[in-house]
């Protein structure tokens, strides 16, 4: 009878904790679904924001999560940051640590997921963006890291013309390096990184192809790189559309 009585109470007190433990799971569960849904939500919402050029606001929804463990968040927020950096309403001092956090929010995507294109776009804007605080000799050194990172973007999304664009510029800003800048590359690498405005072109032509009209500042350089070819026919076609693209963003207007 005691034997049988203990091993009823042994069972009762089993089955008890197996149900606590289901139960603690089915909640975790239920965490885990709330706390992915609302990641997709506020992505979401990021993502409407971005596209009404509402940079502030976006700025604002996005920095609640810098804290965040999601890759799609954080390099949101590492745009974000960047581009309330380049808001005329900005101060100097803001636009500088504006850079710097969103070199910091890109450089955590990028180890929270390495497999994000999106994180090794954005860790290659925003480490150029700081070099222009650090000096031209930090930018030059910086710059074969930034064109590894756009070169991985494009292996991961071969279509993302943005990225193309990116190495446009790239390419665009070595070709028409000062010679003082050169000596510079030249000091800093044993084989220093160079470029020409045909290959410039060859980038801006094929981030066209890989997605239209998406952006006015790829339509200025088709132009501005025509005009280093002398080729002003081109030149103006391009800039032509740049001047008629329709202005959503600051950038935009500035272009």
């Amino acid at each position: 009878q005691v034997l049988k009585k203990s091993l009823q109470r042994g069972f009762a007190l089993s089955a008890g904790s197996f149900f606590v433990y289901e139960a603690h799971k089915l909640i975790s569960g239920f965490a885990e679904v709330h706390a992915s849904f609302k990641v997709e939500e506020v992505i979401e919402q990021a993502d409407y924001l971005y596209g009404s050029g509402e940079t502030e606001k976006l700025h604002r929804l996005l920095v609640q999560h810098k804290n965040s463990d999601d890759a799609e968040l954080l390099w949101r927020l590492a745009r974000a940051s960047r581009d309330l950096a380049q808001l005329s309403s900005t101060s100097a001092e803001e636009k500088r640590q504006l850079a710097y956090e969103a070199l910091e929010y890109a450089k955590k995507a990028l180890e929270k997921n390495e497999s994000n294109f999106a994180a090794h776009k954005w860790y290659g804007i925003c480490l150029s963006d700081v070099g222009d605080f650090e000096g031209i000799k930090t930018k030059i050194g910086n710059a074969v890291v930034i064109k590894e990172h756009f070169q991985r973007a494009i292996e991961l999304n071969p279509k993302d013309a943005t990225t193309i664009h990116l190495i446009g510029i790239w390419c665009y800003s070595f070709a028409e390096m000062p010679w003082y800048q050169r000596k510079i590359a030249a000091a800093l690498f044993a084989t220093p990184p160079t470029s020409t405005f045909q290959e410039a072109l060859r980038y801006f032509h094929m981030a066209e192809e890989a997605d239209p009209n998406f952006y006015s500042k790829n339509l200025l350089f088709l132009g501005k790189t025509y005009l280093k070819l002398n080729n002003k026919k081109m030149a103006l076609l391009w800039l032509s559309k740049a001047k008629d693209y329709p202005a959503h963003t600051e950038e935009d207007k500035q272009v």
